[in-house]
């Protein structure tokens, strides 16, 4: 069979390696001249690195197998991971129970119902039980007042802004500790991060030219103006090839990965209980600062940001991960915020938002000076979050749309789940088998 994929993310492009792999043909068109999604890179000092910053969990073994099969096994890396919060201008490791004992931030008896608080949820392993129930509802109740105030908190407005850490299911958070846990040793003492050397980038190129091999094609820069439904079925596409008109290309199944916001625009009128599981869900974007230092900011890879009066949400120092002579002995540190469409900040420029950034480095190491920076870059994902709330899995949009031949996997159909490459796979290749499936009677 002949399957039409829209957009050449980790699910589109697992989804055509999948179908390639099973004898059918798969074309992936791509609007934007690059490949990878919200995993893409850019060049900095020679190599290649992500435009947001990303790692696997030991618990990531779709992609991890995925990468493997195709040749580039001997690129992942294991590394012991560095994890500090920021509270009061203090930066407290934040890695095993001893350092949550340490941290004098919390009165000793709210340290311990934190812990016991996290270590009840590590150990439970049915969401369901927390379907009904948002996060700042549970979390207020379970942790106590400081430990949401001086952690978790802050880390709910940060992700999601003022207008929706309300919102946020506490199945959600759940299944983020869930992640943490399985990357855990047994001891449960240091959490293993991986990462593919020579970047993400390389991982997706090498895919796209795996699904070439076996006679399928990858296109950057087609634009996909239409689905043609014809008797309610998918039949083909309108795509626009970079620098030539558009023209009509015809299939026996698509599939979509877009966004959730974008597929309506792409399709005839949808039946209105589909397209209401599509709108019901918002994102939240991301903006992302990454700074080419000439020396080192922190000691840490991951430092989340309580201090709500710092304007950005965390501060990822990819070097303290992945060591710096992959990248010309240079140290890069991202500066994470997660932001409405609306906020100032994601409207602001470049310069702007390095304006106010910079002062706030001082905070962090008092010692940063902005002679230290070589360069700068400015990153922005528009559908970075999906915002999931309470009940969610009684109103997740099934793969199946109502068009037959028609089929959507984005990240809001990753549940219970947090999005993720990871995750990405696992989704394109089962949608990949039940287009298979389906076209099969």
């Amino acid at each position: 069979m002949r399957v039409g994929i829209i957009g050449a993310g980790a699910a589109g492009l697992a989804a055509a390696y999948e179908l390639v792999k099973q004898g059918h043909y798969a074309a992936v068109y791509e609007r934007a001249p690059f490949l990878g999604g919200q995993a893409s890179t850019f060049d900095v000092g020679g190599a290649r690195l992500e435009k947001g910053y990303h790692h696997w969990f030991t618990s990531d073994t779709d992609i991890v197998e995925l990468t493997e099969e195709i040749g580039l096994g001997d690129r992942i890396r294991w590394i012991d991971s560095t994890v500090g919060t920021l509270v009061d201008g203090r930066i407290y490791d934040f890695v095993t129970p001893i350092d949550l004992l340490k941290f004098t931030a919390m009165s000793l008896p709210d340290r311990i119902r934190l812990g016991l608080a996290t270590l009840y949820l590590q150990r439970q392993k049915d969401f369901r039980k927390y379907e009904d129930i948002t996060a700042d509802e549970w979390l207020r109740r379970h942790v106590g007042r400081s430990g949401y105030d001086v952690f978790w908190g802050p880390m709910m407005r940060g992700k999601f802004g003022e207008e929706h850490y309300r919102d946020v299911g506490m199945a959600w958070v759940w299944g983020k500790i869930q992640t943490r846990v399985k990357s855990r040793s047994k001891s449960m003492i240091k959490e293993k991060l991986g990462y593919p050397i020579g970047s993400f980038g390389e991982v997706f190129d090498v895919l796209a030219e795996r699904v070439r091999e076996m006679g399928g094609e990858v296109h950057t820069g087609a634009a996909v103006e239409r689905v043609e439904v014809v008797d309610n079925r998918a039949c083909g596409l309108h795509v626009a090839l970079e620098g030539e008109d558009s023209r009509f290309l015809e299939f026996d199944a698509v599939l979509a990965t877009t966004p959730s916001y974008i597929f309506p625009a792409l399709v005839p009128p949808m039946p209105q209980d589909y397209l209401a599981r599509l709108t019901d869900v918002s994102y939240m974007a991301a903006v992302l600062i990454v700074l080419i230092l000439d020396r080192p900011l922190t000691d840490v890879y991951w430092l989340n940001v309580s201090d709500r009066s710092i304007p950005f949400v965390a501060v990822i120092e990819h070097t303290n991960l992945i060591e710096p002579e992959h990248y010309g002995g240079k140290h890069i540190v991202y500066l994470s915020n997660y932001l409405t469409t609306d906020s100032p900040f994601y409207r602001m420029t470049h310069e702007e938002l390095l304006d106010e950034y910079l002062p706030h480095l001082r905070k962090i190491n008092s010692e940063f000076d902005a002679s230290w920076i070589e360069e700068s870059y400015h990153h922005r994902v528009g559908a970075a979050q999906p915002i999931i709330g309470p009940r969610y899995s009684e109103r997740i949009p099934s793969h199946r749309t109502p068009f037959e031949g028609l089929y959507l996997a984005n990240t809001t159909q990753i549940y219970p789940e947090d999005r993720g490459t990871n995750y990405s796979v696992r989704m394109g290749r089962e949608v990949a088998e039940m287009i298979v499936g389906d076209s099969m009677g």
